[in-house]
This record gives C-alpha cells, structure tokens and sequence, in this order.
C-alpha cells in the first residue's frame, strides 16, 4: 500500500500519455506542477528568501519535505549541507538518486539551482519583498520536478545529485562549500549543470536556452544530439557579461575542472525585474517552462546512460 501511494503521489506530478509496461513510459513534467512549486516559494510569506532568514528556512523544509516524500535520499546524513555566514547558518539542500550500474552509479551527474534571493528590494508601490520568482525559484523548480521525474523512472545508470544551493547572492558561498566539500571527499564529478532564470522565452533566437561557457565543452552540442533538437545555443551577451563565472556552476569548474555550465534563458532583453520587487510568479510563462524541462529531460537521462564520459571540456 505505501509504495502504491508513494507512485500515485509521483504521478500526479505529471501528465501522461498511456503508461508502458513499466507504467513509467512517456512522463511529462507538467505547467501545474511547476506553477504550483514557483508560487509557493515565491510568495511574500517566504520574504525573499534571504539566507539565514526565515523565509528560506520555510522554502528548506518544502523542498526537503518533497524529496522525503518521493523517497529520494539525503546525500550526506540529513539533506542539509550548512555553512556560515558571518553570524548566521546557510544550508544547501542535497538529494540523492544512486545509478542503477554497479560501475557507472560511481560517477555523478549534479543538477543545481540557488533557491535563495535577496530578500527585500527598493519599494515600489507600497511592495519591498524581492520575491525572486525567475532569480531562481525557476531554476530551482526545474530541478526539483527532474527530481520527482528520476525517482520514478530509475533509469539512471549513473548517481544524480539534486542541489539546491543557498548563499549564491552573496557570492556563491552555498555552492562554493559543497565543491571544496565533496572534492576533498573524492567525488567521481562526470557534469553540472545549473539552471538560472528560466521561467521566461528568450526573444527572436531559433533555439529555446542558452548555456554560459558554451566554448569550453561539448555540452550545448551534446544536449542537442542527445534531444535531436537546436535546444541550446550561444548567447553574446552571456559571453560579454562572463556569466559562466557568476553562477553556482564555476564554484564546481573551479573545483573539478569539468564540464560545468549554466542553463538560462534571460536574455537581457525579455525580463525587465532582475532584483526587482515585481519579479513575482505571475510573470513567469509556466506552459514554456514545462515545454523546455520536458525537452531537457532526454539530455539528462542519457548523460546519466551513456557507457562513456561523451561531454567533456574542449582542451581534453
């Protein structure tokens, strides 16, 4: 009966056309269900999500609360990975799916976002709650609905780390304790990959995401071979503003020397609320969302299957 309920509970998190053998097969991730997350973690009770705050203390236990649920583990031996803060405990939120290969589950794929924010902004119109709906509670949803998807399918050969950081506003400090941490641990790191700021469509491009450092891997090329469409592609201005060092995935390229981008979507053009009060969860476009995690997802799945480490850095 609990695994019953743990798989209804799972399936209500997508839409699905008729379900295979396995009762996993075709799993879309749904604009409900990353609507529903987004508002909630972007909502004026969380306050900004501040480290140390209480607000991010409420948005720590919901995202621990839905990998207890759908029973993916702790990393380490509870989810939170702390550090300080100069008089206050940042925490990082880490989940974790073991490979279903006695050889391959040693190698890790980490999916991250920073699901912390500002806290408060400049007022406008009485509202001083920066909210942080794109920035990031939109990368943040995206991993923790991989997340639920994984848990369902184990189909991956390979170890997915789920990490949601904290501290990425002051400087990338949440994420920049966890690579020093699991590098001195010897982590078998094969990818990162970061989301950041993808709840709105980039403006006239022919693909639907961009990836920082797109020189330095194969990665943008191998998401579009392994999804069979121009999914990601370069952005100049992400090249010109060196947003590769500025996201949670340099703290682990730092580390590691891997493959490690950022995914996004804010082009500079197509989202005027950056550290802005009104970035809120009714501007975010939900059905685009769900179009490019589902879309993503196939990228992740054969990272985490491929008999070989296929992405790697363009000087290997």
């Amino acid at each position: 009966m609990r695994k019953l309920v743990f798989y209804l509970s799972l399936v209500l998190v997508f839409s699905c056309k008729p379900l295979g053998q396995s009762g996993t097969k075709d799993l879309k991730i749904t604009s409900d269900s990353i609507k529903k997350d987004l508002t909630y973690l972007a909502s004026d009770e969380l306050q900004g999500r501040n480290t140390g705050t209480p607000g991010i203390e409420k948005a720590a236990h919901y995202i621990e609360d839905r990998f207890k649920k759908n029973h993916i583990k702790p990393y380490f031996k509870t989810y939170r990975d702390s550090f300080r803060v100069k008089e206050v405990t940042g925490y990082n939120i880490i989940g974790f799916i073991e490979g279903n290969d006695p050889v391959l589950k040693d190698e890790v794929v980490i999916l991250g976002a920073h699901y912390d924010h500002i806290g408060f902004g400049k007022k406008v119109e009485n509202d001083s709650i920066a909210n942080g709906a794109n920035d990031d509670a939109s990368g943040t949803c995206a991993v923790m609905v991989m997340a639920d998807y994984f848990a369902l399918k184990k189909n991956n050969k390979r170890s997915i780390m789920f990490a949601l950081f904290s501290g990425e506003e002051m400087g990338l400090l949440g994420s920049k304790h966890l690579a020093k941490k699991l590098k001195s641990e010897g982590l078998n790191l094969y990818t990162m990959i970061e989301f950041e700021m993808i709840g709105v469509p980039m403006v006239d491009k022919d693909y639907q995401a961009y990836i920082t450092g797109f020189d330095l891997s194969n990665m943008a090329s191998k998401i579009n071979e392994y999804t069979n469409l121009n999914l990601v592609g370069l952005l100049p201005k992400a090249e010109e503003y060196q947003l590769f060092y500025r996201s949670d995935n340099y703290s682990f390229y730092k580390e590691f020397n891997k493959p490690c981008q950022t995914i996004s979507t804010f082009d500079f053009t197509n989202y005027n609320y950056y550290h802005h009060v009104k970035d809120e969860a009714n501007q975010m476009d939900y059905e685009f969302m769900a179009d490019l995690i589902n879309k993503l997802v196939p990228a992740i799945e054969k990272m985490s299957n491929t008999q070989t480490k296929e992405i790697q850095m363009n000087n290997e």
